[in-house]
């Protein structure tokens, strides 16, 4: 089952990029304002937004072609506190490289 996780407390701050394919978890907590995103990627280099959230949450989501993933603080997104963030795969193919 592939894992990452990030302890941002600056902007510019990412999780290691994890590839998953079907489903995955991310948990956001702490005490933070910032913005926190998601972000995919088809080869692990190129990254674009999934989605975003301003406070602790809990979610569950679903990719059916295997794609890298991470979570952080973009650059210009982060006031205070500190993000704890992980991601956790359920599945996964061989990987692409």
């Amino acid at each position: 089952m592939p894992r990452t996780s990030v302890s941002a407390a600056a902007q510019n701050t990412w999780s290691p990029a994890i590839q998953v394919v079907g489903s995955f978890n991310l948990s956001i907590s702490g005490t933070f304002v910032a913005t926190v995103t998601v972000q995919r990627s088809e080869d692990g280099s190129t990254w674009r937004d999934v989605d975003t959230w301003t406070a602790p949450s809990e979610e569950v989501g679903y990719d059916p072609i295997l794609n890298y993933y991470r979570v952080g603080v973009a650059t210009g997104d982060y006031t205070s506190g500190t993000v704890v963030a992980s991601m956790n795969g359920y599945d996964i193919w061989p990987s692409r490289i």
